[in-house]
């Protein structure tokens, strides 16, 4: 018995880590979902200017900074969930929900040019779940290797 409580502080700091990325990787991907929505409020809104009419002929600029700034917003108030200032947890947002758009807008540019609208029928009015993750495929490696270069 005295050997199981020897092992547990290690333990312990062996798995903060981990509980502290899963928490980043969590608020992350709040985020880029938040992003989803607010562009797609913001470009209901204000949306005049459209991004790429051939690609994804909803998307407007207007969407895209309105929700990148509510996003980036969203992301200093989540601040303290995370080990970043209220600054770097705006950056990062940003990063990540920018990469999240672009992932978005390759995955309608590869739908588009294969003649698919969605790429499911599983949640309706939402395409199947490839659509659900293609912003999260993008951000993730990009918000990844961004804590890694400059927090680490």
């Amino acid at each position: 018995m005295p050997t199981l409580y020897a092992l547990k502080p290690a333990f312990q700091a062996r798995l903060r880590p981990l509980a502290d990325r899963l928490a980043r990787a969590g608020v992350t991907a709040n985020r880029i979902t938040f992003l989803a929505a607010a562009q797609y409020i913001f470009g209901k809104l204000f949306g005049r200017h459209l991004i790429s009419p051939n690609v994804s002929p909803s998307k407007t600029w207007e969407g895209l900074i309105g929700g990148l700034a509510a996003s980036s917003l969203l992301g200093a108030l989540l601040s303290f969930l995370t080990p970043f200032s209220v600054v770097q947890a705006a950056g990062v947002a940003f990063i990540a929900c920018l990469m999240g758009f672009l992932g978005g807008l390759v995955a309608s540019a590869i739908k588009s040019d294969q003649g698919v609208k969605d790429w499911g029928h599983l949640i309706e009015g939402h395409g199947g779940m490839m659509d659900r993750a293609d912003s999260p495929v993008f951000a993730a490696p990009v918000f990844f290797h961004t804590v890694r270069y400059f927090w680490t």
